[in-house]
């Protein structure tokens, strides 16, 4: 693990009309660590996902991977750089099967620079495949590569979503409320499958509410509450945190 901030975010807002979504938001995300970005409903971590992966435009402020400043590109072009995301709602193609969301998930990765050698695009297909039935094998989907998604549990279908991300290979994961839905054995596979993943090396941003999961899994935890962050640390200092437990639980008078 690395101390070297991966992800950087600079004195960032968004703002829709008159309402600060993000205000004002410094954090930094360092290589190898996994993250847990919390708080109330309307706290505003969702839009930061969509900031960072370009589907909203900051308002001000900068975001950074590594060196990289992430504000002016386009969402394919991010993902490029190296940060996939699943979404809140599951998203998924009616027609296609689970191997062809994951493959789907990889279509940026074959467009190769490297020249149309017939060989090395045949190689690197070959290399792209086994990577994803490892995805698939990973998030334990392989015995239902060829079903049609939709068709699957919910939970499965969930799985299906981080499978496609993981696909790409990303140095950065943004998982946003991946148990969303879940029963709790669903969500004890879930704490095992991000722990796997977290094992290949990714990076790992998580938005939850189930706190099982955030302290169960994240070495670093992030509070939001209407857009500011008012708390970060280790599991154990957000859990004793008086302002985070205000925040969810409100003031007594």
């Amino acid at each position: 693990m690395k101390d070297t901030p991966l992800l950087t975010l600079k004195g960032t807002y968004k703002k829709f009309g008159g309402l600060s979504a993000v205000d004002n938001l410094s954090l930094k995300i360092s290589e190898g660590y996994i993250y847990g970005l919390i708080g109330p409903n309307g706290a505003g971590k969702t839009t930061i996902f969509n900031l960072i992966t370009g589907v909203y435009p900051c308002t001000s402020g900068s975001i950074l991977l590594d060196d990289v400043d992430l504000t002016p590109l386009k969402p394919y072009r991010i993902a490029r750089l190296g940060i996939s995301r699943t979404f809140q709602t599951i998203r998924l193609f009616p027609s296609m099967s689970t191997w062809e969301h994951v493959l789907i998930g990889q279509n940026f990765l074959s467009r190769s620079r490297i020249g149309e050698i017939f060989p090395i695009r045949r190689t690197q297909g070959l290399a792209l495949r086994a990577q994803a039935e490892e995805a698939l094998r990973i998030l334990g989907l392989w015995e239902v590569r060829d079903r049609k998604a939709v068709t699957l549990p919910y939970g499965s279908q969930r799985k299906v979503e981080i499978a496609r991300a993981i696909a790409a290979q990303p140095k950065l994961l943004l998982l946003d409320e991946p148990s969303a839905g879940m029963n709790i054995r669903e969500t004890e596979e879930l704490l095992s499958v991000i722990s796997k993943i977290h094992d290949l090396g990714i990076t790992i941003l998580v938005i939850e509410h189930d706190m099982r999961v955030v302290m169960g899994v994240c070495d670093h935890i992030v509070v939001l509450n209407f857009g500011r962050k008012i708390a970060e640390g280790t599991p154990m200092e957000i859990r004793q945190n008086e302002e985070v437990l205000e925040a969810y639980l409100g003031k007594e008078e």
